[in-house]
């Protein structure tokens, strides 16, 4: 397994990250630990969570189980030195965490405090601002969004909340720092304000990234290349979309599909195409659609990890297998000309 630097921070995490969102709900205790030690096997050495996982549904009375499921393997192995853990603290929207309140220093502290209970360590490697307070064009809003209704002291509460991960660094709580679901803008923003106040900088950014969903070339592939800030691509699967099991309007019994109703405004008419498209092209050159698709973005030149998840160990397996793969300049190109055709599906 490949390994790739985390910014400039001197962490070196693998090029596959094991997701977790699953644990907790679709996934038992025993069946979270199970993907660990495989994954671990295989040379995977990051996990990535949340404080609201597990999804599918979120819920109040399942929120936290995912670094719950992890504490207890760390516990249970001693690996701790093994592994590293990113985990994200939420803002704006879930109701049950903080009465739903924006992130600020004190939902920062308590948050951390509160995973690294749940987690069983002293020390969170990558901590990571879930979504930005001011609000931002992921989660497909791209086609409404209106920059102008954000506050203009954006800047303020940047600053606010480097301040106190700056503390938590300092208090040997956090080891780096991370965005998630954040712009070119927004991420420039982190950076010259840390840099101007010696506090800590950017070291990755998480936001969806696949086949179906390419907004990261551009701005931000420029930002990656100057400023070290690398992807973590969540969702490179399309939340499954891209391994085929949706096309033709399936539902198989136990997917995401079939508990989240549309995949968050994934699965449309428009992702038919284009998967289909993709899942030939595949079978085409005798690779596996999920493989294919993993590959693709392991290979894009910004990518620091990209993050998977599975529900059974055959996906796991299939998805670890996308380690050994280097896709060919014909595949590329075929990618290319499906990508030219359709570029923003969904």
């Amino acid at each position: 397994m490949q390994t790739r630097p985390l910014g400039r921070t001197g962490i070196d995490v693998s090029l596959y990250c094991l997701g977790s969102m699953t644990w907790g709900t679709q996934n038992t205790e025993a069946e979270g630990h199970a993907q660990i030690d495989a994954a671990l096997d295989a040379g995977v050495n990051f996990i990535d969570t949340a404080e609201m996982y597990p999804t599918n549904p979120i819920s109040a009375e399942t929120q936290g189980r995912t670094e719950e499921v992890i504490g207890s393997w760390l516990a249970k192995t001693g690996r701790r030195d093994d592994v590293v853990i990113a985990t994200k603290v939420i803002g704006d929207g879930f109701a049950a965490i903080r009465d739903g309140g924006p992130i600020t220093p004190a939902s920062i502290n308590a948050a951390v405090e509160e995973s690294l209970r749940r987690l069983q360590t002293d020390v969170i490697d990558l901590y990571q601002l879930h979504w930005p307070n001011r609000g931002s064009y992921h989660f497909r809003k791209w086609h409404s969004f209106d920059p102008t209704g954000q506050d203009r002291t954006a800047p303020d509460d940047i600053a606010a909340c480097l301040e106190a991960l700056d503390g938590l660094v300092k208090a040997g709580k956090i080891r780096a720092i991370g965005l998630s679901n954040d712009s070119a803008w927004g991420t420039m923003q982190f950076l010259n304000i840390a840099e101007a106040n010696g506090w800590p900088r950017v070291a990755s950014i998480q936001n969806e990234y696949s086949l179906l969903c390419r907004h990261y070339d551009l701005d931000l592939a420029e930002l990656t290349h100057h400023e070290d800030v690398g992807l973590l691509a969540f969702s490179p699967l399309a939340a499954g979309i891209l391994s085929g099991q949706y096309l033709g309007g399936a539902v198989p019994e136990g997917s995401r599909a079939s508990i989240t109703k549309g995949l968050g405004g994934r699965l449309t008419d428009r992702v038919e195409a284009p998967t289909r498209a993709y899942v030939d092209l595949a079978r085409a050159h005798s690779l596996d659609p999920v493989q294919m698709a993993l590959a693709f973005c392991a290979q894009r030149p910004f990518m620091t990890s990209v993050i998977f998840g599975a529900r059974t160990m055959d996906q796991l397996s299939t998805a670890l297998g996308a380690a050994d793969l280097t896709l060919s300049d014909e595949v590329l190109d075929g990618i290319a000309a499906i990508y030219r055709a359709d570029p923003i599906p969904m």
